[in-house]
């Protein structure tokens, strides 16, 4: 079997979420790691764990990152990390995929489905090793996970949306 090793350089995980019920408020986890065990070209029978490093939080913002970390949303001096573990791989088409996973934030563990698509194979000129590269997509209601923090705005609605919108592009080395 092959070992595959995340290529961070060529990966990301970002989000966005409603802000003041008009406009998107974006932002990235800049440390994270996923493994794969199985066989990326056949996702189905593979599993995946992603651990992110919640105090990597950038939303170009300082007092932002600040708030984000602090109680009354992440907690990262109590709860560091957010984890996945997918539960069940399903084929959706060709190159789509339902994963099925367990996320734990703040040590609270929800099921979620995101979206997978495998963007294929390629050698790499450089290093001459294959590699494969997945995009991922899902939405999340923060409040699941203890982070309520809100305020209402004077013309109705609140500050920040529940609905948080999860999107990732990891790129895997596969060492024969």
């Amino acid at each position: 079997m092959a070992n595959v090793t995340l290529d961070k350089v060529h990966s990301s995980v970002a989000f966005q979420v409603k802000h003041m019920m008009v406009s998107k408020a974006k932002g990235e986890f800049q440390d994270f790691d996923v493994q794969v065990t199985g066989d990326v070209k056949d996702l189905e029978n593979a599993s995946v764990k992603a651990t992110i490093q919640v105090d990597s939080i950038e939303t170009n913002n300082e007092d932002r990152n600040g708030h984000l970390k602090s109680g009354d949303f992440f907690d990262t001096e109590n709860y560091p990390t957010i984890t996945l573990e997918s539960k069940l791989v399903k084929k959706v088409s060709e190159s789509e995929y339902e994963v099925t996973a367990d996320v734990t934030i703040k040590d609270v563990t929800n099921e979620e489905t995101f979206k997978v698509e495998a963007n294929g194979v390629a050698k790499d000129p450089m290093g001459g090793n294959m590699v494969a590269g997945f995009d991922v997509e899902g939405t999340v209601n923060r409040e699941d996970y203890g982070l309520t923090w809100n305020a209402p705005l004077e013309t109705g609605g609140v500050l920040i949306g529940k609905e948080v919108k999860l999107q990732a592009a990891f790129e895997f080395v596969i060492e024969e």
